[in-house]
C-alpha cells in the first residue's frame, strides 16, 4: 500500500466540491493509504507521496505568530520527506507564485517546488518543462454533485457570473460590457465572495443606478449556486487568465452554456463537449461578445445536445492518481532535484 497524505484537510460543508469528490477517489482506489493532512502525520507518520495542491495555504496567512510557526513547520516537513524518501508530487493548479506573497514564502515555496518530483496537470494544454515529468488527470464534472439539488428554469436574457470574485477573474469588464448594452429586458447576476470590499464597492460603483444588474456578494452554497446558474441563459467568466476553471465545469455540469476567453484550453474543452456550449471571446471583454454569444445560445437552444464530459468521471481520478504516484515513487527517489524556474507572481488560477 502507498501512503499518500494530501496537502489538504478533512473537508469541511465549505470545501471546494473538486477537493471533496478527488478525496473520496483516492479513498476508494486500490493500492492507497490515503489520508487528508495534519501536522501531526506530516512530521510523525509514514508517508510514502505527499500531494500537494495549493502548498502556498500552508505557508501563507495573516502575519503573527502562527504564520511563523507554520513556515518553521512545513520547512521540517520537507526536510523530514528528504531525509526519509518521500516523494512529492503536486497538482497544478496555479502555473506561477501567487502574488503579493512575503520573500519567506516564496522562498520556502521555490524550495517546495525544486523538491517536487511529479506533477499532475489537469487539462492537455499544459505546458511544462521538459525535466519535468507529469502525468494527465483531467478536471472531473460535478453533475453527480449537483444531481440531487433542484434547478431553476433560465431567465430570458439574464447572463450570470459565479464563483469567487477575484480582480483576476475580469468582474470589472463584465460589468462594464453589460452597462453598455441598452437591451432592459436583459439581467446580470454577480454571485460570489469578494476577495475585497474594495473590488465589491467598486463593481457596486460601476453598477450605478442599473436595476438590472444584481450582486450578492457573499459565500455562494451548493443550492444557491446551481439556482444562479441555471437561472441564466449565459454563464459568462471573463478571467484575465484562464487555464482550468471549476466555474466553467459547474456550468457544464448544469447544461448551462458558457462565454469564456479565447485559448488553447478553452477551445479544446470546446471540441470535447460539443458544439454550442462553449463560446470565445478575444482580448478584453466587450458587449458585442455578450450579445453574439447570447446569439448564438438562442439560435442553437433546440439542436444542442447536453455537454460531452464522460471524460471527466470521477470513477478514473483515483487510479490514475495512483499510476501517477507509482510513477513517482518509480523516478522521483532517484533524480536529484532540479533547478526552480524563475518564479513569477501570476494570478492565473486554475480553480
Amino acid at each position: 500500500m502507498i501512503a499518500v497524505l494530501s496537502s489538504f484537510p478533512e473537508p469541511r460543508p465549505t470545501t471546494n466540491p473538486y477537493i471533496v469528490q478527488l478525496a473520496r477517489a483516492l479513498r476508494d482506489a486500490d493500492g492507497l493509504d490515503f489520508a487528508t493532512f495534519s501536522w501531526r502525520t506530516a512530521l510523525l507518520g509514514r508517508v510514502d507521496v505527499f500531494h500537494a495542491h495549493w502548498p502556498e495555504i500552508l505557508v501563507g496567512g495573516r502575519p503573527g505568530p502562527k504564520k511563523a510557526v507554520r513556515q518553521v513547520l512545513f520547512g521540517l516537513m520537507v526536510l523530514r520527506f528528504r531525509l526519509q524518501g518521500t516523494v512529492i508530487v503536486r497538482t497544478v493548479h496555479n502555473l506561477h507564485l501567487p502574488q503579493g506573497i512575503s520573500p519567506v514564502e516564496r522562498f520556502l515555496l521555490t524550495w517546495f517546488d525544486r523538491w517536487t518530483a511529479h506533477r499532475v496537470v489537469l487539462n492537455e494544454s499544459t505546458r511544462l518543462p521538459a525535466d519535468q515529468p507529469c502525468s494527465t488527470v483531467l478536471h472531473g464534472h460535478y453533475r453527480d454533485w449537483f444531481a440531487g439539488l433542484p434547478r431553476r428554469e433560465a431567465v430570458a436574457g439574464r447572463l450570470a457570473f459565479v464563483g469567487m470574485v477575484r480582480r483576476y477573474k475580469g468582474t470589472e469588464t463584465l460589468v462594464e460590457a453589460f452597462r453598455a448594452l441598452a437591451d432592459p429586458e436583459l439581467s446580470l447576476r454577480i454571485s460570489g465572495s469578494p476577495s475585497t470590499d474594495e473590488l465589491a464597492a467598486e463593481l457596486r460603483a460601476l453598477a450605478g443606478d442599473d436595476p438590472r444588474i444584481g450582486f450578492r456578494f457573499a459565500y455562494v452554497d451548493d443550492a444557491e449556486l446551481v439556482a444562479a446558474v441555471t437561472e441564466a441563459e449565459l454563464v459568462v467568466l471573463p478571467y484575465r487568465h484562464m487555464h482550468n476553471s471549476g466555474g466553467v465545469l459547474t456550468a457544464l455540469s448544469l447544461d448551462r452554456p458558457v462565454l469564456v476567453p479565447d485559448n488553447e484550453v478553452n477551445r479544446r474543452l470546446s471540441e470535447e463537449v460539443g458544439p454550442g456550449w462553449v463560446h470565445l471571446f478575444q482580448d478584453e471583454l466587450e458587449a458585442e461578445d455578450l450579445l453574439r454569444a447570447l446569439d448564438a445560445v438562442r439560435s442553437a437552444r433546440s439542436a444542442r445536445p447536453r455537454p460531452r464530459l464522460d471524460r471527466r468521471e470521477w470513477w478514473a481520478a483515483g487510479p490514475e492518481h495512483a499510476a501517477a504516484y507509482r510513477r513517482a515513487l518509480d523516478t522521483g527517489r532517484r533524480r536529484p532535484p532540479q533547478p526552480a524556474a524563475r518564479p513569477r507572481d501570476s494570478a492565473r488560477s486554475l480553480r
